[in-house]
């Protein structure tokens, strides 16, 4: 395992899950403000729109979001492997294959969860990533689709795509019912095999496994740690209360002295939000991203109303942000 590799292994101890609309570049910076170790992950991206698309659109980054990692959708060995070195290219430190994304739309272009049935063309997939990538190439898989049995399909799924040259994996413990759920009912309703993914991981000892699905907080993801797992992936918890995950994330997970504080990140965006309204950019595209900042906290309500009513008016700029904090430290003054 190279350093590079050993850090990333490291930063995936914690990881923020890759989530479509939400997890952009504006949300990143956010969470990286919270959290100098958590690893990040792109929304995901298809082979082909990274080929022919905008890539400054799709694929730029700050250089304050370093461990960042893209995620790729496709299921063309060929495609993968141009757009896996062109991402690699473009400075992220680790390249993703989403096999676990359950869309009609990701259905209809034969891939995502569907690529669990397949996983001989996953294992040829990252082959091909892994010639021309010079960082890492990991796989985010669920533990089955429709009627596959999981015990069966994800130990052999793991065995074929490690032969391939993965080390690195991210299971969502929940079937992908591709048939008769949508993809927001993927999310909560098939049950969640926690166990399952710990015995793959006394299966396969020598592969960095970590866990996704229903983990809401820091005190749900240090016990899968404790037990042995290698990482933890946390999603929507992480985006609509960042600051309760995220927060005091360095210290739990990697024993960092100290902890950030929202209010802080909010000041420390300012500038971030000048650039991105003197490129031409909106404020409410940098906003949509912090209405969670305080969720639980006295004066979140206020917060979140000043930000949604205002940041979508032409003009809006940094004073509603400063002024929406207003709205958080006066309550807290007063309690």
């Amino acid at each position: 395992m190279t350093s590079g590799q050993t850090a990333l292994s490291d930063a995936a101890r914690l990881s923020v899950a890759p989530m479509m609309d939400w997890t952009d570049r504006h949300c990143r910076h956010l969470h990286r403000l919270l959290s100098r170790r958590t690893l990040l992950y792109t929304e995901m991206v298809t082979a082909p729109a990274v080929i022919h698309g905008d890539r400054e659109r799709l694929l730029g980054f700050g250089d304050t979001e370093h461990p960042v990692a893209l995620q790729l959708g496709g299921s063309d060995p060929a495609e993968l492997r141009e757009a896996a070195r062109i991402g690699a290219e473009f400075g992220y430190d680790e390249i993703n294959l989403n096999c676990g994304c359950p869309s009609d739309r990701v259905q209809s272009g034969a891939f995502g969860a569907v690529l669990m049935t397949r996983p001989d063309l996953v294992a040829e997939c990252c082959a091909e990533m892994i010639a021309v990538s010079p960082v890492e190439v990991t796989v985010k898989c669920r533990i089955g689709v429709d009627e596959q049995e999981p015990e069966t399909v994800l130990p052999h799924f793991l065995e074929t795509v490690a032969a391939a040259g993965v080390r690195r994996f991210t299971i969502h413990a929940r079937k992908a019912w591709l048939q008769g759920l949508s993809p927001k009912e993927n999310r909560d309703i098939p049950p969640l095999d926690y166990d399952l993914v710990a015995r793959m991981k006394r299966a396969f000892p020598h592969l960095h496994l970590s866990v996704n699905g229903g983990v809401g907080s820091l005190d749900e993801a240090e016990p899968f740690l404790k037990a042995g797992l290698d990482g933890v992936m946390i999603g929507r918890a992480a985006y609509h209360a960042p600051a309760d995950v995220l927060c005091e994330a360095d210290r739990r997970i990697w024993g960092d002295p100290g902890t950030s504080r929202a209010e802080a990140a909010v000041r420390d965006m300012l500038p971030y939000i000048e650039a991105h309204l003197s490129a031409g950019g909106r404020l409410h595209q940098v906003t949509r991203h912090m209405l969670g900042l305080f969720a639980g906290r006295p004066g979140a309500r206020g917060w979140r109303r000043v930000l949604s009513e205002g940041a979508s008016r032409p003009g809006a700029g940094p004073e509603l942000v400063i002024e929406a904090l207003g709205r958080v430290e006066d309550l807290q003054q007063a309690a």
